[in-house]
């Protein structure tokens, strides 16, 4: 009698009275996480949830580590130059997130003392941040009661509940959902048990329900639909544009650069010299209209392809030798072999650079 009573009590527990036992356990160790039960540092979670925004939490240790390492204070990181945040950031992607970033420490540190506000108003106030980062750090730093809602909490809470129609338009029911469950106390480990549970067990193909602290209160398990949720709306293909990019070689090897400008699709950035980049198919005589200088140019064989949120870029990339006079009057900055990997370059640029330059190696690898 005394074993089926437990079961019973075990039964009735709460899904966050079960999460957060499970994450007294089971808690991933991250860089910016504080034990199971503890504060965090404000500003340790609001870098890394920024970094984290449509980012993988593989990627984003490194960048974390060097952030934290270069600029341990948001003081700090206000102090520092906007040029600066973007070469540390270069490689990470979005890189509107780290303009508002360097605005954001700006704003903490002038208008609010070097502290985060402790609320979710209060944060939502600031520059970059929205209502999810806003509910995380008051949540995860404040102990605020607050719902974080993030993809592996929407996969969590589908599921849970059975919630059949798919997403986006389901993000409003998710949510309001997800704070049904959110405990008074200790709101900030329910929300990094509900991440953890998405990341690691509950997750998007083959969930190991049989290791899930919540299996038994699951409705999509107790159906057999786990792994049919969380249903999606088809996605729109991506469009396609197409363009062309300059590798300008000087005598001495340094290549030339330019600064993107600071509004727009990688704002801020450097870049090797590109043409607009549109629809049209390629056309070579049309492509080198835009070249910074005219020269000789070989066309790099292949092109190089990236993924951006709303359409797939084509380039093709040509390479050449500058003139001494090409050299003097071209528009931009020269940089050597030695320096690139320290610029601001983001993803495609350094795919271009590789591309045209496949010998210089590891200075484009993994950062």
């Amino acid at each position: 009698m005394a074993k089926r009573s437990t079961e019973i009590k075990s039964e009735s527990r709460s899904v966050a009275e079960r999460l957060l036992a499970w994450y007294d356990v089971h808690a991933r160790v991250l860089p910016w996480r504080a034990r199971p039960g503890m504060l965090a540092d404000p500003y340790a979670v609001w870098l890394s949830e920024i970094m984290l925004q449509q980012t993988t939490v593989a990627a984003v240790g490194p960048y974390f580590r060097k952030f934290l390492a270069r600029w341990p204070s948001v003081a700090a990181l206000a102090a520092a130059s906007i040029d600066d945040v973007m070469r540390e950031w270069a490689g990470l992607g979005y890189y509107s997130r780290a303009r508002n970033l360097h605005a954001c420490a700006v704003a903490v540190a002038s208008e609010h003392g070097g502290e985060f506000p402790d609320t979710e108003e209060g944060l939502r106030s600031l520059p970059g941040i929205g209502p999810y980062t806003a509910a995380a750090i008051a949540a995860i730093a404040f102990g605020r009661r607050a719902t974080v809602v993030d993809g592996n909490v929407e996969r969590v809470v589908s599921r849970l509940f059975s919630i059949e129609t798919p997403l986006p338009v389901s993000k409003p029911e998710i949510r309001a959902k997800a704070d049904t469950q959110t405990p008074d106390e200790r709101a900030g480990d329910f929300a990094q048990a509900m991440m953890d549970l998405g990341a690691t067990i509950c997750t998007p193909k083959r969930p190991s329900c049989n290791r899930c602290p919540i299996a038994s209160l699951c409705s999509a398990h107790a159906a057999g639909i786990e792994e049919t949720l969380p249903r999606r709306l088809a996605k729109k293909e991506r469009p396609v544009r197409r363009g062309a990019c300059f590798v300008l070689i000087r005598a001495d090897g340094a290549m030339l650069l330019r600064k993107r400008p600071a509004k727009g699709l990688l704002g801020g950035m450097m870049e090797v010299p590109t043409t607009p980049w549109d629809g049209a198919e390629i056309d070579e005589t049309a492509l080198l209209s835009h070249a910074p200088a005219k020269l000789s140019w070989r066309r790099v064989p292949g092109l190089v392809e990236h993924t951006f949120t709303h359409f797939h870029l084509q380039l093709a990339v040509f390479k050449a030798k500058a003139s001494a006079k090409a050299a003097r009057d071209a528009k931009g900055i020269w940089v050597s072999t030695d320096e690139l990997g320290g610029e601001a370059l983001p993803s495609l640029m350094r795919k271009v650079v590789d591309h045209a330059m496949p010998d210089l190696g590891p200075l484009f690898g993994k950062r």
